[in-house]
């Protein structure tokens, strides 16, 4: 570390709560030193807000927000135990500069830092890890690349419990617009569907099985019918059509859900990934098959990290591409945006190919190994030795992984929506890395 920042955080585990939390007093420190990291996240914090001039300012600042975010993130906290440890606290009260007689409620959090987008916290985390390279944690001299698979929340999706899911959210949103608009008369089917349903999974016999999504075909039609209907009623109350865009929403999606049940499960027909919807409400999800192992519904995620084992770029993919794909333009990203050429790349046999291995030369990477090499395809290594190194090098990935996954409870992500979901992703590494640099710093004070 720089000797004036390295003092000051030496100088701050010496006051009592800060030498318990490391992680807050390098993040502090980090902070305190550089001012600016906050503008990356202003906009996305403030928008078009206009604050008001007079009476209690009940707004938190840029500043406390991304504290807050931060301090959330590193103690694995939900919004309403935010909300309790600002009066509880004291490591908060301080690190967040609130006060703790006049706390700001779990909403308030929710609210701004529910607003800050992935793309403003990709711009965060290089700034973070170029902070890392200049104190010297990190050289960029290695680069380690794997993938893993982050779920969405969702139960595991079957046809039967689409259709069914389907049925529930209509008439659930038909009963919430029948509270606005008392003439509106719907029929409810969830009783018979519910029936139908637990049939279906306790049926083992194509035939009846067969014969049983008909019949559960047949409800889905009239539920679709009347759903529609009560979208085209017409009205002026703003309760109403903010119901009914909810429900012009969800139709579409209803239909989808018709047509790949009626293909499948009547027809007998197979479909294309690209054709079925996983979940109703995360219609984000994407199905991911790694190798010969189990399904799992979420997104891949791909990784690279360094020497010191900071996550130094995070891509996180919609569709289930190859990993031979990924590997250049990750090469490409840590170069770009840290003006630094690794001179070892480690990764493991997917993403293995002749092609990666010339885009690899010409971006100036002088020692390439795969954990498996394919066909004839040899690793590019200056001796044998390097080879062998490289290679149980490589295996930092899955600690790398496990670490992130295990440490911030991101193994599923419970945040909603796909711009949500990939805020939670990167806001999870961006605590693994401030985790990783609060444990080299402590290393380093030791040696001294």
């Amino acid at each position: 570390m720089s000797i004036q920042l390295f003092t000051k955080l030496t100088l701050k585990f010496t006051k009592p709560s800060w030498d318990i939390n490391p992680e807050l007093s390098l993040i502090d420190t980090i902070l305190e030193a550089r001012p600016d990291l906050y503008l990356i996240l202003k906009e996305d914090i403030v928008g078009f807000e206009k604050l008001n001039q007079f009476g209690r300012q009940d707004t938190p600042t840029v500043e406390q927000v991304v504290r807050a975010a931060i301090f959330k993130e590193i103690k694995g906290l939900n919004y309403r135990d935010l909300e309790f440890a600002q009066v509880d606290s004291r490591i908060c009260e301080h690190f967040l500069g609130v006060d703790p007689l006049r706390p700001y409620s779990f909403q308030v959090w929710h609210k701004y830092i529910s607003r800050i987008k992935a793309s403003s916290l990709s711009k965060l985390l290089i700034e973070l890890n170029k902070v890392a390279i200049t104190e010297g944690f990190e050289d960029v001299s290695k680069l380690v690349q794997d993938s893993t698979v982050i779920e969405t929340n969702i139960h595991y999706p079957t046809n039967n419990s689409l259709v069914w899911d389907c049925i529930k959210e209509s008439h659930r949103l038909l009963e919430t617009l029948k509270k606005e608009l008392p003439d509106l008369e719907f029929k409810d089917y969830r009783k018979g569907a519910k029936k139908t349903y637990f049939k279906i999974n306790n049926t083992k016999g194509t035939d009846k099985r067969e014969k049983l999504f008909k019949k559960q075909i047949n409800t889905f039609t009239h539920v679709l019918c009347q759903f529609s209907n009560a979208i085209k009623k017409k009205s002026e109350n703003l309760t109403v059509l903010e119901i009914q865009t909810s429900m012009e929403c969800l139709l579409p999606v209803m239909e989808q859900v018709y047509e790949m049940t009626y293909k499948k499960e009547v027809m007998g027909m197979k479909l294309e990934n690209e054709e079925k919807i996983f979940s109703i409400y995360e219609q984000h999800t994407d199905i991911i098959v790694k190798g010969s192992r189990d399904v799992a519904f979420g997104h891949k995620v791909n990784l690279a990290g360094g020497k010191s084992r900071l996550i130094l770029d995070c891509e996180i993919l919609r569709g289930n591409p190859q990993d031979t794909t990924l590997f250049k333009d990750c090469l490409g990203r840590v170069i770009d945006n840290f003006g630094i050429e690794p001179r070892d790349s480690a990764a493991d046999g997917g993403y293995a190919s002749k092609a990666n291995i010339e885009a690899a030369k010409t971006l100036g990477v002088v020692n390439i190994v795969f954990n498996k090499a394919k066909g004839t395809m040899q690793n590019v290594v200056s001796s044998k030795n390097i080879n062998t190194r490289l290679k149980k090098w490589r295996s930092n990935a899955e600690s790398m992984i496990s670490n992130l996954k295990r440490g911030f409870n991101i193994a599923r992500c419970v945040w909603k929506g796909w711009e949500h979901y990939c805020a939670k992703v990167l806001w999870s590494v961006i605590g693994y890395n401030i985790r990783v640099m609060a444990n080299l710093a402590i290393a380093r004070m030791l040696t001294l």
